[in-house]
């Protein structure tokens, strides 16, 4: 089979076509799996090998991060963690323990003193750098997609989850201030983005669910996030981007909204607590749906686990378009490698248009 990459597949999955075969889809696939896919190490400073491999594995498009926050854990490539951890230093002199400004570890914002001081233009400063130079590097019908957006995570990461929840309720104009802080910064790097005609979308990874739904009530996430999400949407649209989405948990509650935002796709429609077949029978006429092979399964399955549930889910959710096929949330260092291997093979086997399974 040619793998050449064609973002014209994915699109037309987007658009609910059918095209050659269902698009692979992910967004985050961790560097461990791509040395061993191209048999060689793969880091975050290497965008020849990340292009490689995502083309040699057969994705139409590359996930680069160009937020304060990359997707996955809080890592030190992410632009907040270096903000941060200038700040400590500078209050701190000789701080050596990371716990310091991790944001899974520590909060910065308690009381309005703390949003004042906080060093938002340092965080403002958006490097777009790795969006330019992938450029030169993309095969011929490659697209980039930019990893953007965070707004709700990264306001609560800042204040800490239990302050920012009772902050909504007791100081709701402090949590709304650090919301627009916050959502105004990664709303005007889209500028940038746009820019630049290699760039097809912007991929918002923003978990906004537990598995039993809403991690707040709907009518606050229509208050302080989605309507900013809604103009990312109108932007993206306006400039002839897509607009993608990544959340985990049950978004049930949320889907409408979603769809009311302009999202074109969302990802992965979480397998412990969603069903696809049901989602796709509800929602999937109004939204583009990639997912979901179970992130267990890939740490613990078989391969031939692993192909059966590929199979169910092209059966289930491909047909008609509006489908690509993925993990159930990225694919970490912890999933066996042969089982990746099995999910991306029984797809490129099984998923030629029309679906016969």
């Amino acid at each position: 089979m040619d793998l050449k990459p064609d973002f014209n597949r994915f699109l037309a999955a987007v658009r609910h076509k059918e095209t050659d075969r269902v698009p692979l889809g992910e967004v985050l696939i961790d560097y461990s799996i791509q040395s061993k896919f191209l048999g060689r190490n793969v880091t975050a400073d290497d965008l020849a090998g990340q292009v490689e491999f995502w083309a040699k594995a057969g994705y139409d498009y590359i996930p680069i991060t160009v937020s304060m926050m990359s997707p996955g854990k809080v890592t030190e490539e992410s632009k907040i963690t270096r903000v941060l951890k200038e700040m400590v230093l500078r209050e701190k002199p000789g701080t050596t323990d990371p716990k310091a400004w991790n944001l899974e570890m520590t909060s910065f914002i308690h009381e309005r003193p703390d949003l004042e001081k906080f060093p938002w233009e340092a965080a403002a400063d958006i490097d777009f750098s790795k969006l330019h130079e992938v450029k030169r590097l993309l095969p011929e019908g490659m697209k980039v997609i930019a990893v953007s957006g965070k707004i709700f995570t990264l306001t609560w990461m800042l204040m800490g989850f239990n302050n920012f929840a009772l902050k909504l309720v007791l100081d709701e104009a402090l949590v709304a201030e650090v919301f627009e802080r916050v959502a105004s910064i990664q709303f005007k790097a889209l500028e940038a983005i746009f820019s630049m005609d290699h760039v097809a979308g912007v991929w918002v990874v923003d978990d906004v669910a537990f598995g039993t739904g809403p991690m707040i009530s709907p009518a606050a996430f229509k208050k302080h996030v989605f309507r900013w999400y809604k103009k990312v949407g109108e932007k993206c649209h306006e400039n002839n981007r897509l607009f993608l989405m990544h959340s985990d948990g049950d978004l049930s509650m949320l889907m409408d909204d979603l769809i009311s935002m302009g999202v074109d796709v969302i990802q992965p429609i979480d397998p412990s607590c969603m069903d696809m077949a049901k989602v796709k029978k509800q929602w999937g006429d109004r939204i583009c749906l990639v997912g979901n092979v179970s992130n267990e399964l890939l740490r613990s399955g078989t391969t031939g686990e692993i192909a059966a549930r590929v199979k169910e889910l092209l059966r289930d959710a491909a047909p008609g378009g509006g489908f690509a096929l993925g993990s159930g949330n990225s694919v970490p260092n912890w999933a066996k490698f042969e089982n990746y291997l099995a999910m991306r093979e029984t797809c490129l086997k099984h998923g030629s248009y029309p679906i016969r399974l």
